[in-house]
């Protein structure tokens, strides 16, 4: 989300909209952290905006004006398909079900279907506000995030809102969602600017858990790096594979219990 020049303008912001989450309410939500099990390469150019494995290719989009596409690739090797954004479209979330790859833009308010064997452009559709995660539910109905505290359900087909909840706990709300995975009926949220993953119940907006996802890259890394963003179902697993922007590694883990 958002270019790197950005970032620290926007950072206070960020901070504040994030203060719901580190209250009280957060206090009584269950804490979880992550417990790695392996490591595969990751484009170090790649300012990562989506990730989802769909019919076993990981799809990735990546953002920033110019440099934005969405691309294919078996995890941890090249992609073997790709597709770039033109500027001045900036690429955000993706997600593939129905046979469509949906892709969202920033501040563009287009959503882009695409093959998800070519990624050629289909069709595109226009949406209000801002648009940063994208993610399915096993129903096919796509959930989207825009940086408040609110997860919109969407048509597959016409991309039209179909509801709203907003993500809270204890009388508290969660801003900042940015990049989603879907699975079941539980949505899983990256917070932008930090190390932290939401996992919210979609039908109720309840948040269920906290994981502390900081501190994977070393310092060094880190120096090189920008913050989490990219959260992958494995398919078949309760594993999930995390990477951020423009990072050299993405992280197998699960999801555990702090104590």
């Amino acid at each position: 989300m958002r270019t790197l020049a950005t970032i620290s303008l926007a950072l206070g912001l960020a901070l504040t909209g994030c203060a719901a989450g580190s209250s009280q309410a957060a206090s009584r939500v269950p804490q979880l952290k992550v417990d790695v099990l392996g490591t595969l390469p990751h484009d170090t150019s790649a300012f990562t905006e989506g990730l989802e494995f769909s019919g076993g290719l990981l799809y990735e989009s990546t953002g920033l004006e110019g440099h934005s596409e969405v691309r294919a690739a078996l995890a941890g090797q090249p992609p073997s398909v790709r597709a770039a954004i033109p500027a001045p479209l900036f690429g955000e979330g993706i997600t593939v079900t129905g046979g469509v790859l949906w892709q969202l833009t920033w501040r563009d308010g287009v959503a882009i279907a695409r093959d998800p064997r070519t990624l050629a452009e289909q069709r595109r559709v226009t949406y209000q506000g801002e648009g940063w995660g994208l993610c399915h539910q096993d129903s096919g109905r796509l959930v989207m995030s825009n940086g408040s505290d609110r997860l919109t359900f969407r048509d597959p087909v016409t991309f039209a809102p179909l509801g709203e909840v907003t993500v809270h706990s204890g009388g508290e709300t969660y801003d900042q969602l940015n990049e989603l995975e879907c699975v079941g009926g539980t949505v899983y949220a990256n917070v932008w600017q930090t190390g932290r993953i939401l996992r919210i119940d979609a039908a109720t907006g309840e948040v269920t858990g906290i994981i502390d996802a900081s501190g994977l890259l070393t310092p060094e890394q880190q120096a090189h790096a920008d913050v989490l963003n990219g959260i992958a179902a494995v398919p078949g697993t309760d594993e999930f594979l995390v990477t951020g922007k423009l990072w050299p590694t993405m992280f197998r883990v699960k999801f555990v219990g702090t104590s």
